[in-house]
């Protein structure tokens, strides 16, 4: 297929084996952890985990990526639809809550194939950068039950800086309200999980504390309350390619996390708030096939 999923729409050609776009990928899944996870927000991990099905390749390609073993050095192996109905099947036996896709963005036609032949009885979590495109959203509507994207950024030259993406602002922005649109206000079940709505994140990057805080604002201006729920996170390592970049090779103050976090507070957005504990290599996932082969 000529591929035109995600904003940057390179148009270029993606074949069973490989692929020529910025996500690198064949038009295939490419999967390199399929587990529960227990380290999202607590409506989306519960008690039993998140069943998370880790995709590999990206298209926005951050520097400071945390996953960037599988979103840049592209690690993972090709699986076939039917395989990924399987592995759903599989992390449901395993008594996840739910089905968390994560970075999705460049295989949702073969998630769209792998839903049809299987709807499992948990809700559908997209997790994404955020980076996506309203058109491709709405194919997903009646798919996907809850949405977690990213907020990384609302200043183009920021994003154009860490993510070669000055456009993310904008695509961002309208994804999320897509989402929204698509799921209504959150529902809680009785047991506090999550059923269906809109979570949207944000990475407190260091030195950057106040455009936290616009990401913040728009958030609040935009979703009256009880629409969607909001996270702040804490968990900044530098990872990846952040040596390269001076002003964030490093982790976060608790001074500037406290910041952000009263800033949330004061402007009363329901969700949570990262614990500091969270900025630790060893919080992320070990990419090594688990679940996948």
């Amino acid at each position: 297929m000529r591929c035109n999923l995600c904003p940057r729409q390179c148009g270029a050609l993606r074949t069973e084996t490989a692929g020529e776009g910025r996500c690198r990928m064949p038009g295939v899944p490419v999967v390199a952890r399929a587990a529960l996870h227990m380290w999202e927000e607590p409506p989306i991990s519960g008690t039993n985990g998140s069943g998370t099905v880790f995709f590999s390749g990206c298209s926005l390609g951050c520097v400071f990526c945390q996953n960037h073993r599988i979103s840049q050095e592209d690690f993972g192996r090709p699986v076939t639809v039917e395989r990924l109905r399987e592995i759903c099947c599989e992390l449901i036996g395993q008594g996840a809550h739910n089905v968390n896709l994560v970075n999705p963005t460049h295989f949702v036609p073969a998630i769209l194939d792998a839903l049809a032949l299987y709807r499992p009885p948990v809700p559908i979590v997209y997790n994404t950068s955020g980076y996506e495109r309203v058109e491709i959203l709405r194919q997903l509507e009646g798919a996907v039950d809850i949405y977690l994207p990213d907020l990384k950024y609302l200043d183009g030259e920021t994003a154009g800086r860490y993510s070669g993406a000055p456009d993310y602002p904008e695509a961002a922005q309208a994804a999320i309200r897509e989402m929204v649109r698509q799921t209504g206000p959150y529902e809680l079940g009785p047991d506090g999980l999550l059923r269906r709505g809109v979570i949207v994140r944000h990475l407190i990057l260091p030195g950057r504390v106040n455009e936290a805080k616009a990401v913040m604002d728009w958030v609040a201006e935009t979703f009256p309350a009880g629409t969607g729920l909001f996270s702040l996170m804490r968990q900044y390592v530098p990872q990846g390619r952040a040596a390269e970049f001076p002003e964030i090779d490093r982790k976060l103050r608790a001074s500037e996390a406290r910041t952000a976090a009263e800033y949330m507070e004061n402007l009363g957005l329901e969700g949570f708030v990262q614990e500091g504990a969270a900025a630790d290599s060893g919080y992320i996932p070990p990419f090594d096939l688990t679940g996948v082969e």
